[in-house]
Protein backbone atom coordinates (compact mmCIF):
# COMPACT_ATOMS: atom_id res chain seq x y z
CA UNK A 1 0.00 0.00 0.00
CA UNK A 2 2.87 2.46 0.34
CA UNK A 3 4.39 1.83 -2.59
CA UNK A 4 0.64 2.49 -4.66
CA UNK A 5 0.50 5.85 -2.08
CA UNK A 6 4.22 7.02 -3.01
CA UNK A 7 3.30 6.08 -6.60
CA UNK A 8 0.34 8.30 -6.98
CA UNK A 9 2.27 11.21 -5.10
CA UNK A 10 4.69 11.30 -7.34
CA UNK A 11 2.22 11.34 -10.41
CA UNK A 12 0.67 14.49 -9.07
CA UNK A 13 4.08 16.06 -8.61
CA UNK A 14 3.62 17.74 -12.28
CA UNK A 15 -0.11 18.97 -11.49
CA UNK A 16 0.34 20.14 -7.86
CA UNK A 17 -0.57 24.15 -7.72
CA UNK A 18 1.55 26.12 -5.22
CA UNK A 19 0.54 26.98 -1.75
CA UNK A 20 1.33 29.94 0.25
CA UNK A 21 2.47 28.03 3.23
CA UNK A 22 6.31 28.35 3.28
CA UNK A 23 8.10 24.99 4.28
CA UNK A 24 10.74 24.77 6.64
CA UNK A 25 10.62 27.48 9.29
CA UNK A 26 8.87 27.14 12.35
CA UNK A 27 6.61 24.34 12.43
CA UNK A 28 4.45 26.21 14.21
CA UNK A 29 3.79 29.32 11.92
CA UNK A 30 3.82 26.70 8.93
CA UNK A 31 0.37 25.23 10.61
CA UNK A 32 -0.93 28.62 11.17
CA UNK A 33 -0.39 29.45 7.59
CA UNK A 34 -2.20 26.28 6.56
CA UNK A 35 -4.80 26.58 8.94
CA UNK A 36 -5.80 30.16 7.03
CA UNK A 37 -5.52 28.39 3.85
CA UNK A 38 -7.79 25.90 5.07
CA UNK A 39 -10.22 28.62 6.49
CA UNK A 40 -9.79 30.27 2.58
CA UNK A 41 -11.23 26.72 1.44
CA UNK A 42 -14.30 26.28 3.53
CA UNK A 43 -12.87 24.42 6.11
CA UNK A 44 -13.70 26.06 9.97
CA UNK A 45 -12.06 27.45 12.18
CA UNK A 46 -13.25 24.81 14.61
CA UNK A 47 -12.48 21.94 12.32
CA UNK A 48 -8.78 23.46 11.71
CA UNK A 49 -7.99 24.47 15.69
CA UNK A 50 -9.42 20.64 16.54
CA UNK A 51 -7.07 19.42 13.89
CA UNK A 52 -3.87 21.01 14.82
CA UNK A 53 -4.26 21.41 18.53
CA UNK A 54 -1.01 19.56 19.55
CA UNK A 55 0.42 18.41 16.40
CA UNK A 56 4.12 18.53 16.49
CA UNK A 57 6.33 16.74 13.75
CA UNK A 58 6.96 13.34 13.43
CA UNK A 59 10.84 12.33 13.24
CA UNK A 60 9.51 8.94 12.36
CA UNK A 61 7.50 9.73 9.36
CA UNK A 62 10.74 11.92 8.00
CA UNK A 63 13.17 8.81 8.52
CA UNK A 64 10.40 6.58 6.65
CA UNK A 65 10.41 8.54 3.90
CA UNK A 66 13.88 9.78 3.34
CA UNK A 67 15.05 6.16 3.51
CA UNK A 68 12.24 5.00 0.57
CA UNK A 69 13.35 2.40 -2.02
CA UNK A 70 11.50 1.01 -4.73
CA UNK A 71 9.43 -1.40 -3.66
CA UNK A 72 9.23 -3.43 -6.77
CA UNK A 73 13.03 -4.78 -6.57
CA UNK A 74 11.34 -8.21 -6.50
CA UNK A 75 10.19 -9.77 -10.00
CA UNK A 76 6.60 -10.01 -10.64
CA UNK A 77 6.54 -14.10 -9.87
CA UNK A 78 8.76 -13.15 -6.48
CA UNK A 79 6.29 -10.56 -5.53
CA UNK A 80 3.57 -12.12 -6.59
CA UNK A 81 3.89 -15.30 -4.18
CA UNK A 82 3.73 -13.24 -1.04
CA UNK A 83 0.72 -11.19 -1.94
CA UNK A 84 -1.12 -14.05 -3.81
CA UNK A 85 -1.86 -16.62 -1.24
CA UNK A 86 -3.48 -19.93 -0.94
CA UNK A 87 -5.45 -18.24 2.65
CA UNK A 88 -6.59 -14.58 0.34
CA UNK A 89 -7.80 -16.55 -2.17
CA UNK A 90 -9.84 -18.79 0.00
CA UNK A 91 -11.11 -15.62 1.72
CA UNK A 92 -11.77 -13.65 -1.17
CA UNK A 93 -13.83 -16.28 -3.16
CA UNK A 94 -15.76 -16.11 0.59
CA UNK A 95 -16.37 -12.26 0.24
CA UNK A 96 -17.25 -12.79 -3.41
CA UNK A 97 -20.13 -14.93 -2.11
CA UNK A 98 -21.14 -12.92 1.00
CA UNK A 99 -20.94 -9.86 -0.70
CA UNK A 100 -22.57 -10.59 -4.45
CA UNK A 101 -25.58 -8.39 -4.26
CA UNK A 102 -23.49 -5.40 -3.52
CA UNK A 103 -20.86 -6.29 -6.00
CA UNK A 104 -23.20 -7.02 -8.77
CA UNK A 105 -24.61 -3.27 -8.32
CA UNK A 106 -21.58 -1.83 -8.15
CA UNK A 107 -20.22 -3.94 -11.43
CA UNK A 108 -23.49 -2.59 -13.11
CA UNK A 109 -23.12 0.76 -12.12
CA UNK A 110 -19.55 1.55 -12.54
CA UNK A 111 -18.31 -1.32 -15.43
CA UNK A 112 -15.47 -2.51 -13.03
CA UNK A 113 -15.43 -6.46 -12.36
CA UNK A 114 -15.85 -7.79 -9.04
CA UNK A 115 -13.25 -10.08 -8.44
CA UNK A 116 -10.65 -7.18 -9.36
CA UNK A 117 -12.25 -4.72 -6.66
CA UNK A 118 -12.09 -7.79 -4.12
CA UNK A 119 -8.53 -8.28 -5.36
CA UNK A 120 -8.00 -4.38 -4.61
CA UNK A 121 -9.45 -4.78 -1.08
CA UNK A 122 -6.87 -7.75 -0.41
CA UNK A 123 -3.84 -6.43 -1.46
CA UNK A 124 -4.27 -3.28 0.24
CA UNK A 125 -5.87 -4.18 3.81
CA UNK A 126 -6.85 -7.87 3.60
CA UNK A 127 -10.30 -7.12 2.83
CA UNK A 128 -10.27 -4.46 5.94
CA UNK A 129 -9.01 -6.68 8.77
CA UNK A 130 -5.15 -6.25 7.92
CA UNK A 131 -3.00 -3.03 8.50
CA UNK A 132 -4.97 0.40 7.38
CA UNK A 133 -2.21 2.29 9.69
CA UNK A 134 -1.78 3.71 12.81
CA UNK A 135 -0.34 7.34 12.69
CA UNK A 136 -2.55 10.47 13.11
CA UNK A 137 -3.19 11.54 9.20
CA UNK A 138 -3.12 14.89 10.49
CA UNK A 139 0.24 14.89 11.60
CA UNK A 140 1.73 12.70 9.23
CA UNK A 141 0.41 15.14 6.16
CA UNK A 142 1.68 18.33 8.37
CA UNK A 143 4.99 16.61 8.45
CA UNK A 144 5.51 15.96 4.78
CA UNK A 145 4.25 19.20 3.72
CA UNK A 146 6.44 20.90 6.16
CA UNK A 147 9.16 19.40 4.61
CA UNK A 148 10.64 21.18 1.38
CA UNK A 149 11.57 18.28 -0.55
CA UNK A 150 7.71 18.22 -1.71
CA UNK A 151 5.34 20.81 -0.44
CA UNK A 152 2.92 21.41 -2.57
CA UNK A 153 1.83 18.40 -3.05
CA UNK A 154 1.23 17.29 0.80
CA UNK A 155 -0.14 21.14 1.34
CA UNK A 156 -2.58 19.86 -1.19
CA UNK A 157 -3.50 16.27 0.95
CA UNK A 158 -3.45 18.13 4.04
CA UNK A 159 -6.05 20.32 3.04
CA UNK A 160 -7.50 17.28 1.38
CA UNK A 161 -7.46 15.87 5.12
CA UNK A 162 -8.87 18.69 6.83
CA UNK A 163 -11.85 18.60 4.00
CA UNK A 164 -12.91 15.03 5.16
CA UNK A 165 -13.21 16.30 8.47
CA UNK A 166 -15.10 19.20 7.33
CA UNK A 167 -17.67 17.16 5.42
CA UNK A 168 -18.20 14.88 8.40
CA UNK A 169 -16.81 11.92 6.27
CA UNK A 170 -14.71 10.94 9.60
CA UNK A 171 -13.84 12.46 12.95
CA UNK A 172 -10.80 12.93 13.70
CA UNK A 173 -10.46 10.26 15.66
CA UNK A 174 -10.61 8.10 12.75
CA UNK A 175 -8.13 10.45 10.60
CA UNK A 176 -5.49 7.60 11.23
CA UNK A 177 -3.82 5.79 8.51
CA UNK A 178 -0.15 4.86 6.73
CA UNK A 179 3.01 6.89 6.39
CA UNK A 180 2.06 8.82 3.14
CA UNK A 181 -1.29 9.38 4.78
CA UNK A 182 -3.39 6.97 2.82
CA UNK A 183 -6.74 5.98 4.46
CA UNK A 184 -9.34 3.35 4.56
CA UNK A 185 -9.51 -0.35 3.55
CA UNK A 186 -8.46 0.43 0.22
CA UNK A 187 -5.95 3.16 0.81
CA UNK A 188 -6.98 6.31 -0.53
CA UNK A 189 -4.79 9.76 -0.38
CA UNK A 190 -6.72 12.31 0.69
CA UNK A 191 -7.36 14.39 -2.27
CA UNK A 192 -8.56 10.55 -4.06
CA UNK A 193 -11.26 10.61 -0.99
CA UNK A 194 -12.47 13.87 -1.95
CA UNK A 195 -12.22 13.43 -5.53
CA UNK A 196 -13.84 10.04 -5.71
CA UNK A 197 -15.29 8.88 -2.71
CA UNK A 198 -18.93 7.45 -3.01
CA UNK A 199 -21.75 7.02 -0.50
CA UNK A 200 -22.88 4.03 -1.77
CA UNK A 201 -24.65 2.81 1.61
CA UNK A 202 -26.56 6.25 1.95
CA UNK A 203 -26.01 7.37 4.91
CA UNK A 204 -24.82 10.74 4.15
CA UNK A 205 -20.97 10.39 4.37
CA UNK A 206 -18.27 8.39 2.49
CA UNK A 207 -16.79 6.05 4.82
CA UNK A 208 -13.69 4.32 3.48
CA UNK A 209 -12.59 3.07 7.00
CA UNK A 210 -15.61 1.56 8.39
CA UNK A 211 -18.65 0.95 5.35
CA UNK A 212 -17.69 -1.80 2.79
CA UNK A 213 -20.21 -0.25 0.39
CA UNK A 214 -18.37 2.96 0.01
CA UNK A 215 -15.17 1.11 -0.03
CA UNK A 216 -16.20 -0.73 -2.87
CA UNK A 217 -18.02 2.02 -4.92
CA UNK A 218 -15.43 4.38 -4.27
CA UNK A 219 -12.49 2.01 -5.71
CA UNK A 220 -14.72 1.22 -8.74
CA UNK A 221 -15.28 4.70 -9.21
CA UNK A 222 -11.63 5.59 -9.30
CA UNK A 223 -11.30 3.22 -12.35
CA UNK A 224 -14.36 4.13 -14.02
CA UNK A 225 -13.44 8.02 -13.99
CA UNK A 226 -9.90 7.37 -15.18
CA UNK A 227 -11.60 5.77 -18.21
CA UNK A 228 -12.40 2.23 -17.31
CA UNK A 229 -13.92 0.55 -20.09
CA UNK A 230 -16.52 -2.24 -19.09
CA UNK A 231 -16.70 -5.35 -20.08
CA UNK A 232 -13.09 -4.93 -21.68
CA UNK A 233 -10.31 -7.16 -20.78
CA UNK A 234 -7.65 -5.89 -18.46
CA UNK A 235 -4.46 -7.66 -18.29
CA UNK A 236 -1.36 -6.38 -19.46
CA UNK A 237 -1.17 -4.60 -22.79
CA UNK A 238 -5.01 -3.68 -22.62
CA UNK A 239 -6.40 -0.13 -22.06
CA UNK A 240 -8.40 -1.12 -19.20
CA UNK A 241 -4.12 -2.11 -17.44
CA UNK A 242 -3.29 1.71 -18.41
CA UNK A 243 -6.15 2.74 -16.49
CA UNK A 244 -4.98 0.95 -13.76
CA UNK A 245 -2.07 3.22 -13.33
CA UNK A 246 -4.25 5.45 -11.60
CA UNK A 247 -4.53 3.19 -9.17
CA UNK A 248 -0.97 1.91 -8.77
CA UNK A 249 2.05 2.88 -11.88
CA UNK A 250 4.20 0.24 -10.88
CA UNK A 251 3.79 -2.96 -13.41
CA UNK A 252 4.23 -5.65 -11.07
CA UNK A 253 1.62 -4.17 -8.67
CA UNK A 254 -0.80 -4.20 -11.42
CA UNK A 255 0.30 -7.41 -12.75
CA UNK A 256 -0.57 -8.91 -9.12
CA UNK A 257 -3.61 -7.10 -9.47
CA UNK A 258 -4.89 -8.91 -12.53
CA UNK A 259 -3.29 -12.38 -11.42
CA UNK A 260 -5.21 -12.14 -7.58
CA UNK A 261 -8.63 -11.17 -9.84
CA UNK A 262 -8.42 -13.90 -12.16
CA UNK A 263 -7.60 -16.59 -9.01
CA UNK A 264 -10.84 -15.22 -7.81
CA UNK A 265 -12.59 -16.12 -10.67
CA UNK A 266 -11.03 -19.62 -10.83
CA UNK A 267 -8.96 -19.29 -13.91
Amino acid sequence: MLARALALLFGLLAVTPAFAAQCGGDFNAFLAAMGREAQGQGVSRGVVDAAFAGVTQDGAVLAFDRRQRSTFQKSFEQYAATRVTKGRISRGKQLLVRHAALLGRIEQRFGVPRELLVAIWGLESDFGTGDMGNRPVVRTLATLAHDCRRTDLFQRELLAALQIVQRGDLPLRDMVGAYAGELGQTQFLPSSYIRYGVDYDGNGHVDLRHSVPDVLASTANLLRVNGWQAGAPFGEGTANFEVMREWNRAVVYRKTMVLFAERLRGS
